[in-house]
């Protein structure tokens, strides 16, 4: 009877695997609400593909990156994202990049990346960087901090969608280039997302999730949330 049960359980992970090998690719966008017109353009999971006979070694170049970004921002830093949309070649190749300027004590806020794991290396400056664990399954437990200091020619790796963020933390510019495995790895900056969205969320919400106030989150949803 048991040998049974065990041969009914393998040939039922059997299917499961089976089905999982032939699942969809991870999303490249937040979503994409089904239309019922077989004459609409629609872009799934990425762009529509260029003729090859117009292509051009320029669709798999870019410049600029040598370029010092804004920091004049609040934050003190500034993105410069090679994305597919300024990178055509990079469409369905699952890989993007980013060029992040950091003023002195210049801040990319805690935010996370719901579409791709991140490889992170300094090219100059000092910056105090780390990421925060998922719900941890102990209740009694805290959700973990990992972070350090990094120097020019360290490297750190942020897990896909976890909390992470950096911190220039010395007295001169910093520059870090970070890599994607995904063409779109989407960004979720904590605090814009939320004190910042259209329409607002509702005041009371916040003030019970954060414990404040309900008159500093007023301010705070009232005050301009520019992203970097």
């Amino acid at each position: 009877m048991l040998g049974n049960w065990f041969a009914l359980f393998m040939a039922i992970m059997a299917v499961i695997c089976s089905i999982g090998s032939a699942s969809d690719p991870d999303p490249l966008q937040d979503f994409c609400v089904a239309v019922d017109d077989s004459s609409a353009a629609v872009l799934v999971n990425g762009k529509i593909c260029k003729d090859p006979k117009i292509v051009t070694p320029n669709d798999f170049s870019v410049s600029g990156l040598n370029q010092v970004g804004n920091i004049s921002s609040p934050v003190g830093s500034e993105i410069t994202q090679v994305f597919v949309d300024r990178l055509p070649g990079l469409n369905t190749l699952g890989i993007s990049l980013s060029r992040i300027d950091y003023a002195p004590y210049g801040l990319n806020p805690p935010h996370v990346h719901p579409r791709a794991s991140e490889i992170f290396v300094v090219m100059e400056g000092t910056l105090y960087v780390g990421l925060i664990t998922s719900s941890p399954q102990n209740p009694n437990m805290r959700y973990e901090l990992f972070a350090k200091i990094l120097h020019p020619g360290d490297v750190y790796v942020y897990p896909r969608g976890l909390i992470h963020f950096q911190y220039n933390v010395g007295k001169g510019n910093a520059v870090a280039f970070a890599g994607f495995n995904s063409q779109n790895p989407g960004l979720i900056t904590l605090a814009n997302a939320l004190f910042g969205s259209e329409p607002p969320l509702p005041s009371d919400v916040l003030a019970k999730a954060f414990q404040l106030d309900e008159e500093i989150v007023k301010y705070l949803q009232s005050v301009p949330w520019i992203q970097n």
